[in-house]
């Protein structure tokens, strides 16, 4: 029997996304799509303007769109994936899970918040459990889970592989495509012939994001992981693909080649949605490249190559498709991972 599932925000970039992922699921069956006021009530196709590189699927481009309100979706919804803005979030995301939902959410609020787990299934799955925290904590029937920012779930894989190394400090400057700012978020008269020094909040994101997914679980709260991460972040005019330049102090001496090892090997999850291997590893110094390679693993693979040597560690580049397994793809693994570990 297929998971009854929804989207909140549909409309959107992530929500469009979202769908693309969703309509040929194995396990999910799309069964409500919402949106603001202005688009409910009509069909989908008319209620969206289109932009994802497949057709809408015909059975999705007839339902009709229904406001993004508890009382206004189907009780039997078993998991709704959220892409609202932030802002939008905070508010109509809690109300969902007072009312029983599983919320699986790309959206950026409540990511650190001590009961929120903050998870990428092939890093830290076991933070499922602060579930039972949110739970007991909220009165909560439902439950909300979370996936991180774009840019920090493409280098996170990457730390997860080093940390049998001891990872004390790491430095990240990125090289993100402008679909991570939405269709209307950075003009062409800003992005062509330019690149953007600054991407407001995304330095932070990245900086603690990083240290709850690589933290412990210890049955009652995440333990953040003591390493230092600054980042630097850029726009640059790709159109998908975020690159990342990082530069990790090591407490150990490992080799260019014991590093692409431990990437290589880094084990993906039983899961639909997960790439096997989860972490391609070039040895062409000059990959990866956003247009050669964020489609690896139908877009949830990461990407790694032009590993050194350090005097401190080691360098290297790594990348992955923004709106796929930086966004949508992330939460609806996510979602999977729900469903295997029996919460819907």
């Amino acid at each position: 029997m297929s998971t009854r599932v929804g989207i909140l925000g549909a409309t959107g970039a992530v929500g469009q996304r979202l769908i693309q992922l969703l309509d040929p699921h194995p396990e999910f069956e799309i069964a409500a799509l919402t949106a603001s006021p202005t688009s409910a009530g009509r069909s989908y196709r008319d209620a969206s303007k289109w932009r994802v590189d497949t057709p809408i699927p015909e059975d999705v481009a007839d339902t009709t769109v229904v406001e993004t309100d508890p009382d206004e979706v189907p009780d039997d919804i078993d998991l709704l994936f959220s892409s609202l803005p932030s802002s939008v979030g905070a508010d109509v995301e809690p109300a969902f899970v007072e009312e029983g939902y599983v919320v699986s959410s790309n959206s950026s609020n409540g990511r650190m918040d001590e009961d929120i787990p903050l998870t990428i299934p092939e890093v830290n799955p076991d933070h499922l459990g602060l579930i039972e925290v949110q739970r007991d904590e909220r009165g909560w029937d439902g439950a909300l889970i979370k996936n991180p920012n774009c840019s920090t779930i493409t280098m996170v894989p990457t730390l997860a592989a080093l940390k049998g190394f001891g990872l004390n400090r790491v430095h990240v400057s990125t090289l993100q495509a402008v679909s991570g700012a939405g269709y209307s978020g950075v003009t062409s008269m800003e992005i062509l012939d330019n690149v953007l020094p600054h991407i407001g909040g995304e330095a932070q994101k990245m900086e603690s994001e990083s240290l709850k997914l690589l933290g412990s679980f210890d049955g009652a709260e995440v333990n953040l992981h003591p390493a230092e991460v600054s980042a630097s972040c850029n726009r640059v005019p790709t159109l998908d693909g975020h690159l990342e330049n990082v530069w990790a102090d090591l407490e150990d001496d490992p080799s260019a080649e014991e590093v692409a090892a431990m990437m290589e090997e880094y084990p993906n999850i039983d899961l639909p949605s997960s790439p096997d291997p989860l972490i391609h590893v070039f040895e062409d110094p000059e990959r990866p490249q956003p247009r050669m390679d964020r489609m690896l693993g139908d877009g949830m693979a990461v990407a790694a190559g032009g590993i050194e040597e350090t005097p401190d560690g080691v360098q290297f580049n790594c990348l992955a498709h923004n709106t796929i397994r930086g966004a949508a793809g992330a939460s609806v693994l996510n979602g999977e991972l729900l469903l295997e570990e029996g919460y819907l």
